[in-house]
């Protein structure tokens, strides 16, 4: 007995120590970086015009990175549930392919498939439509990288709505628009919000993939993690550390009403 209060209470131990290790005290040392010289160097840090544009660029289109997904996340989650047709496993299997795939490797893909020498950037300059180097491309690399998390976030609750109540709303002259807006959709928006909450907070930080098709031009499409690696490139890492403690504590606070959310889920 002794012997496995022993083991569980240094197994405990090394969960701890590993989670402070690489979680903690990288945290601590984000928010002390950004203040060692002072407060006044880290406001003059935030407010530089380069460092707000930045920031308030990647929010723009992380937001709407999010709601694409948030659209075509619940679609398609709806389609590989509700549906069987053949390669749909193939499908299903190919959601999660941006968390394995290098987001260096998606930016390159997306560089060269809507590249100025590709067959649709081409088509798209026809048009007056430019896309790589500008926002467009950012947008589009957003929703490579987050693609699956609406997605995997709707398809338990999908797998677990109980078909009787649609079936009552059937039996009650309902439509098939009316139940999936009545019955339907609320079970699937805690899925829906904490899915796109945590695709948001993952736009915020995406570098890989947005580095090669933004262009990276100071004050249109110089994204904040491009900006604080510039900022650690040109030896400031006081500067560097600041915004990343604004995008740091966004996340925070995502990451808090993500598991508020999951938790009245719980106990409904």
């Amino acid at each position: 007995m002794l012997r496995n209060r022993m083991w569980s209470f240094g197994f405990r131990s090394a969960i701890m120590l590993y989670f402070i290790i690489l979680i903690v005290l990288p945290i601590i040392g984000i928010y002390s970086q950004s203040i060692t010289l002072g407060v006044g160097p880290f406001w003059e840090s935030i407010t530089n015009p380069l460092a707000w544009k930045s920031v308030l660029l990647t929010l723009r289109l992380a937001i709407v990175a999010t709601l694409l997904n948030m659209l075509l996340g619940t679609m398609i989650g709806w389609v590989l549930i509700r549906y069987r047709f053949p390669g749909r496993r193939i499908l299903n299997s190919l959601v999660d392919l941006p968390f394995a795939l290098p987001t260096a490797v998606g930016g390159l893909m997306i560089l060269l498939l809507l590249g100025p020498n590709s067959f649709v950037g081409n088509l798209a300059e026809e048009f007056g439509i430019e896309i790589v180097f500008h926002e467009p491309a950012i947008v589009i690399a957003m929703l490579f990288v987050t693609f699956p998390f609406v997605i995997r976030a709707i398809q338990p609750l999908l797998e677990e709505l109980d078909k009787s109540e649609e079936e009552a709303a059937y039996t009650l002259g309902a439509s098939r628009k009316l139940t999936f807006l009545r019955v339907i959709l609320p079970s699937m928006m805690p899925g829906i919000l904490s899915g796109a909450m945590l695709a948001f907070s993952r736009a915020l930080a995406e570098f890989g993939a947005v580095v090669l098709v933004a262009g990276n031009i100071p004050g249109k499409t110089l994204i904040a993690s491009v900006y604080i690696f510039g900022e650690i490139e040109s030896d400031n890492p006081q500067g560097a550390a600041a915004v990343s403690v604004l995008l740091l504590t966004l996340s925070f606070l995502i990451l808090f009403t993500v598991n508020l959310i999951q938790s009245r889920r719980v106990q409904a």
